[in-house]
């Protein structure tokens, strides 16, 4: 699937769903550095995607870069109650969370 992906990439079919479903590709194969790019793009292509939002983060938060998770799902959380997406602001509200909680009294980085 992911080569199928990066050939239409290669053709010039750059958009907001091929990069988040490279992205998703890329985390399935364990490449979150892969997935946090593709993920990226696709939340400058569609700032108002917040799946992308929520799986940067995901990506992000696997490379240990907490900070940088804890900020993309902050801005998913943003769009996701704007647009009404009441599952995702679930969702990434349990992650931001867990990520307060796995470091108890320090800061996240």
């Amino acid at each position: 699937m992911r080569e199928k992906l990066e050939k239409m990439l290669a053709e010039g079919r750059d958009n907001a769903l091929l990069r988040f479903g490279l992205g998703d590709a890329c985390l399935k194969e364990n490449d979150a550095g892969q997935a946090a790019v593709h993920l990226a793009h696709a939340t400058v292509q569609q700032p108002g995607y917040s799946a992308a939002w929520k799986l940067l983060g995901k990506a992000l938060r696997q490379l240990g870069r907490p900070d940088e998770a804890e900020a993309a799902w902050t801005t998913g959380l943003a769009v996701a109650r704007k647009q009404g997406d009441l599952q995702a602001v679930k969702e990434m509200t349990v992650f931001v969370n867990r990520l307060h909680k796995a470091a108890p009294g320090q800061p996240t980085q």
